[in-house]
């Protein structure tokens, strides 16, 4: 799985004019799944998102988590964050899961923000659908996770 993070002041996704999803404080997470992923995988990218020291302490430094700073997420399928251009100028994107497996670990892992955040506390957007996503970037404080990489 890979992760696009992004600290926001606020965040939302609409699907056909209408906001589907958003949160405030916190975190926009871009979501990709491939094709070797689980949920076990799941699972440890979401301990990894949740315990990311990305928000400022009293003395400004990043040492609060999402759970420190009572923070929100928004969480949006992405699956072009497996793109590969290595080849010509047309990325490939074999190595993205196909929309069945992709789909379920996205709702794995958002109901697993739910079960630690609360459910009042995570947006989503909507698999597979053309989404128009929004922000006011806090920093700007991007994160890039690979699963393979943790």
């Amino acid at each position: 799985m890979r992760a696009l993070i992004q600290r926001v002041e606020r965040a939302q996704v609409e699907v056909g004019g209408v906001v589907v999803g958003s949160c405030g404080k916190g975190c926009l997470v871009f979501l990709g799944v491939g094709r070797a992923d689980t949920e076990v995988v799941a699972e440890k990218l979401w301990k990894k998102i949740s315990n990311l020291r990305i928000f400022a302490d009293a003395a400004g430094k990043a040492n609060r988590s999402l759970a420190d700073v009572g923070g929100a997420v928004l969480v949006v399928s992405q699956f072009t964050l497996f793109a590969d251009a290595r080849r010509g100028n047309r990325p490939s994107f074999t190595e993205a899961a196909g929309p069945e497996l992709a789909s379920s670990l996205y709702e794995y892992l958002c109901s697993l923000a739910e079960r630690d955040l609360g459910a009042g506390r995570v947006g989503r957007g909507i698999f597979g659908a053309d989404m128009r996503v929004s922000l006011v970037n806090d920093g700007p404080f991007t994160v890039v996770l690979d699963t393979d990489a943790l």
